[in-house]
């Protein structure tokens, strides 16, 4: 299984910062890695998130927006082992 949780980020985002604060040491732990992707160089992917960031995304397609817990991020990436 691919191993790679993938966080929808943006230019100045204060919040996608704290995001990835909360995300790495989960990820770490669990021997996964994180994959950002910033919407502002990605015309469909402004559309598809726009303010809604940060948003992750496990490999298997399901997502969770902004404000989540380590917790949380435990049960997506759980969800895809």
């Amino acid at each position: 299984m691919n191993h790679i949780l993938t966080i929808y980020t943006g230019t100045n985002c204060h919040l996608c910062d704290q995001a990835k604060s909360l995300i790495y040491p989960v990820l770490q732990e669990a021997g996964w890695t994180l994959k950002e992707i910033n919407i502002d160089d990605h015309d469909d992917l402004k559309q598809r998130y726009g303010i809604r960031i940060p948003v992750m995304a496990a490999p298997d397609g399901k997502e969770k927006g902004w404000p989540f817990t380590q917790g949380q991020v435990k049960q997506l990436i759980a969800a895809d082992e």
